[in-house]
């Protein structure tokens, strides 16, 4: 018995260690990612810009990690390639490079859900405490900064949005479900199919400093928590992945608008379970009697207003603001999304593989 006592102190202690160990490892990780400057040295970057431009002939195969989808993911969001409608922000075209982690070849008709809060910190689609006015239950309806998009030959889905807000506890983020397998309906939405990546992607400290200084999100009063203090950031960037953006300006300032861009990899085999909080449905939004809070509630802002952004021709990103399904659609009017993932996915990181580049 002391024997067996002895060897069970023995493994314990070689328990902790490891966990020590890890857990200096996965700091080391962070504080090297968020000191990273993700700026683009590339010149002439332009709404227009060529996916292969951004990401080149060779990709870095590396899983990202499964991070938590949060509180506030909506069933049932409109296919399209601008979700601005009148919310009111910086710019940011965003486009994002899907790897097939088995074969390091793109990812293609990969159906992928963009979502995150308004300049104030708030969520579209949700009425709940500490996101906006819970007593306003009209942002059940609303549809903005959401929205889903196909990838293409090379594995690229893009979207135009404006730059994220921030809310308590969380710092600025963007989050990303990778769909497949599904069905596109006549009316422009997604539905079924399997979910094979949830992630989100984050952006330079200096970066969010300095739109956080523009006209709309200086008035986002609520407190910033740092890259750097942020447990779902230091989720993503374990094992080697780097969840921040690179990005370029489209002109002399941030205020000119963003072009934001990212690659990852994820196991195609993968059918990870996802709990919606609400279901847009052709009656406005309905909320899910299941639903769950996780990953970081919303903010106390406002649900926005009008806003004066790009016009005129997005050319890589659909040719015209109006997008593949006509942009901005109204936030009523489309039926549910019949996806049927019910559970909640794991708050932790996932495994971290790498393969050779692709040429």
């Amino acid at each position: 018995m002391r024997k067996l006592q002895e060897r069970a102190v023995v493994r314990r202690a070689e328990t902790v260690d490891n966990l020590r160990r890890e857990r200096r490892q996965r700091r080391l990780d962070v504080d090297t990612v968020v000191a990273t400057n993700h700026q683009s040295n590339l010149t002439g970057v332009t709404a227009d810009t060529s996916s292969s431009v951004l990401f080149g002939d060779e990709v870095a195969c590396v899983l990202e990690p499964e991070v938590t989808y949060g509180p506030y993911y909506v069933l049932g969001e409109y296919i399209r390639s601008d979700m601005r409608e009148d919310q009111p922000g910086v710019d940011m075209y965003i486009d994002v490079q899907v790897i097939d982690v088995s074969t390091c070849e793109p990812v293609t008709d990969m159906y992928v859900d963009f979502w995150h809060a308004n300049a104030t910190g708030v969520y579209s689609g949700v009425v709940a405490d500490g996101n906006g006015d819970s007593s306003d239950t009209t942002n059940l309806n609303n549809t903005f900064l959401r929205g889903v998009t196909p990838t293409d030959e090379d594995g690229v889905a893009q979207m135009i949005s404006i730059f994220p807000g921030h809310y308590v506890e969380r710092a600025t983020h963007l989050h990303f479900i990778g769909n497949y397998n599904g069905t596109v309906l006549s009316n422009g939405t997604y539905s079924g199919g399997s979910v094979a990546h949830v992630g989100q992607f984050f952006f330079d400290q200096d970066l969010i400093t300095s739109v956080n200084e523009q006209d709309t999100y200086v008035t986002n009063t609520q407190e910033i928590t740092l890259n750097e203090d942020d447990m779902w950031l230091q989720a993503a960037a374990a094992d080697g992945y780097d969840p921040i953006m690179e990005y370029a300006l489209l002109g002399d300032s941030v205020a000119d608008g963003l072009f934001v861009w990212i690659s990852l990899a994820v196991d195609m085999t993968a059918a990870q379970e996802v709990e919606e909080a609400a279901t847009l449905t052709a009656n406005g939004g309905v909320i899910s009697s299941d639903s769950v809070i996780g990953g970081g509630a919303g903010g106390s802002g406002n649900f926005g207003g009008s806003m004066g952004g790009f016009s005129g021709s997005m050319g890589a990103f659909g040719g015209s603001a109006d997008g593949q399904f006509g942009g901005s659609i109204g936030g009523n009017g489309a039926p549910a999304s019949n996806v049927e993932n019910s559970s909640s996915i794991g708050n932790e990181a996932g495994q971290t593989i790498s393969c050779s580049t692709r040429k």
